[in-house]
């Protein structure tokens, strides 16, 4: 017998014996807005999303000639979309702290400029693809004004 029969006769043996699929199972309402690979809406805060704007703050740090670092200080949008790893998609705020690039602080503990002269903030789109299981990172995608 090909693969395929012998499969199609063991799901009919399974079915069979079990009484079919669970009534819970054929009653669930699906989703119609939620398909494989579109990007769906998650919340600013996830764990995940935050990680991913980090590396973004990271990149631009290391794209400009500014003597300050920037982090992170609003999301406003994010996105995921399961692609090969998870792609995020982030609308957020960035601004300029204290902490200046040649005392390699930890940006967490930098708070963000008070100098009004020196105060500094951008908006970006940035897209983040990461691949959990090989700790990759990358950020194909960052645009700030």
């Amino acid at each position: 017998m090909r693969p395929v029969g012998v499969l199609l006769a063991f799901c009919c043996l399974v079915l069979s014996t079990t009484g079919g699929p669970s009534r819970d199972f054929c009653s669930q309402t699906l989703n119609p807005d939620v398909k494989p690979g579109f990007p769906k809406t998650i919340n600013p805060h996830d764990p995940g999303v935050l990680q991913a704007a980090r590396h973004s703050v990271e990149r631009f740090n290391n794209c400009t000639n500014d003597i300050f670092l920037f982090k992170e200080s609003h999301i406003s949008k994010a996105l995921v979309q399961i692609v090969k790893g998870l792609k995020y998609m982030l609308h957020m705020k960035i601004g300029r702290t204290s902490c200046k690039k040649t005392q390699h602080p930890i940006l967490d503990n930098c708070h963000f400029q008070t100098n009004h002269t020196l105060k500094r903030t951008f908006s970006c789109y940035t897209e983040v693809w990461v691949i959990p299981w090989l700790q990759r990172f990358e950020v194909p995608v960052l645009r700030c004004r």
